[in-house]
């Protein structure tokens, strides 16, 4: 078949050359779109009578057989047609006929192709948002069953100070409230219409915008035909939300690669988001974990391969911007599934409570408590700090713990010291006592849920 644009050529692409130039094979994902699309369209045109009802009835019961044929999966694209539009396009002229050809009034694949990315995205957005919500309440959830599991809280992967584990993971739900809030927030940006601006200028046909964005269920049109049909930064904010998004999965999937290991143990994952080895037979790997980690790389390559694309395009359509979709598709696809993972993950996860206390009481984390005993007595925190120090340096090489030490060389130290020490540096209690608002205390923690679960 001749192209459809072919009326000012006289000479005949090469194959190859078609095939570097087609966008089928990935643009096919937008076909449900692009059709939900030409239905609004052909129906403002009947609205404004550029088209006869006549004409308009047969253009929709065509695109409605389309779309009955999709959904069959009936409807086999090719490479010479180049894109899902002009694909689509080709099947309605075999469905009615000619008067196929007037669905393009008033219309270019310009605008045709930014609104069907607008609605794709939409949809997208959707599903991102009530997973992240599910994500959160899963996170909620396990906060709520280890409120008083102590853990170690770490700086610089040492040792600092310990904390509630509850505490930890409710960390975890911040910044996925933001992510969430970002998301949301993207929803605007996606829910305008640039369908009517036509290639660039608009259209000298009576055509009514929002009509047509009121059809499509968009909140608004764009004010700018060059805008319209040349901005990208819709996809580009979705692409750095998810960067920022997975950039959260990761950092938390590191953890979780570590609590697995033998040094750790704080943690076990079920098999189902496990596998082994194919030569050592003891083997359980982490790796939905180590995966997650792995494709925040790849989302981020999508977030900066747009943005690279977008960098030296002058106003208004390039071709360049063939290059906007997949890296669109595949993010959408990464976190959406990465998502679906960290929820299941995180709820079937064994958390091994004797494990992580024991590690609080085998190092120097209580070291803070000390000083703050000190402090609360009267002496200059910088004085408590150097003496806490030096004590924890005379335990090290004698190979005990500031618990170890006898009241009455403590007292020989200092006499601020008293009998409560030993009760002040136990873990439980110094988790406890850290009672000031945002912090690891009980009652702190379960006000950051209970807080949670009112937002949820």
């Amino acid at each position: 078949m001749a192209k459809l644009w072919g009326g000012r050529f006289d000479g005949k692409n090469e194959a190859w050359i078609d095939a570097f130039g087609a966008s089928i094979p990935f643009d096919q994902k937008l076909a449900k779109q692009d059709l939900i699309g030409s239905l609004a369209h052909v129906k403002m045109l009947i609205h404004t009578g550029i088209l006869t009802k006549a004409e308009g009835e047969q253009i929709i019961a065509g695109l409605e057989a389309l779309q009955e044929k999709l959904a069959k999966n009936e409807l086999t694209f090719t490479i010479e047609n180049e894109d899902i539009h002009l694909n689509m396009e080709t099947f309605l002229h075999q469905e009615i006929g000619p008067v196929a050809g007037k669905l393009h009034t008033a219309r270019s694949r310009n605008d045709q192709v930014a609104t069907d990315m607008h609605l794709y995205l939409k949809e997208v957005l959707t599903e991102v948002v009530a997973k992240i919500h599910h994500f959160r309440e899963v996170l909620v959830e396990k906060a709520q069953e280890h409120i008083e599991t102590i853990a170690p809280g770490y700086t610089h992967l040492q040792h600092a100070q310990p904390i509630s584990f509850g505490h930890h993971l409710m960390a975890y739900y911040q910044m996925l409230t933001r992510d969430e809030q970002r998301f949301t927030e993207n929803m605007q940006r996606a829910d305008i219409s640039p369908l009517g601006a036509a290639a660039l200028a608009g259209t000298t046909f009576p055509i009514d915008r929002e009509f047509s964005a009121k059809e499509l269920g968009f909140a608004q049109v764009y004010q700018n035909s060059l805008d319209a049909v040349s901005d990208r930064d819709f996809i580009l904010e979705f692409l750095s939300n998810a960067s920022i998004l997975m950039m959260h999965l990761s950092r938390f999937c590191e953890e979780i690669i570590l609590w697995c290991s033998y040094e750790y143990q704080f943690v076990e994952l079920t098999d189902t988001f496990s596998t082994g080895s194919s030569i050592m037979p003891q083997k359980k790997n982490p790796d939905m974990a180590e995966l997650i980690r792995g494709k925040t790389g790849r989302v981020y390559g999508d977030l900066f391969g747009l943005l690279t694309v977008m960098k030296g395009l002058p106003l208004a359509y390039n071709k360049d911007l063939q290059e906007d979709k997949e890296g669109m598709f595949d993010t959408a696809e990464t976190i959406l599934t990465s998502l679906d993972i960290m929820s299941g993950m995180i709820a079937t996860m064994k958390v091994n409570k004797e494990r992580m206390l024991e590690s609080t009481q085998k190092d120097f984390s209580n070291a803070t408590e000390l000083a703050d005993y000190l402090a609360s007595k009267g002496l200059p925190f910088r004085q408590a700090h150097e003496i806490v120090g030096k004590l924890v340096l005379q335990c090290i090489q004698n190979g005990h713990y500031l618990q170890d030490i006898p009241l009455e060389a403590y007292q020989a130290i200092t006499p601020l010291i008293e009998e409560d020490i030993y009760e002040k540096l136990d873990s439980y209690t110094a988790v406890k006592r850290r009672h000031s608002l945002g912090g690891t205390g009980f009652e702190q923690v379960q006000k950051q849920i209970d807080t949670a679960k009112a937002q949820l």
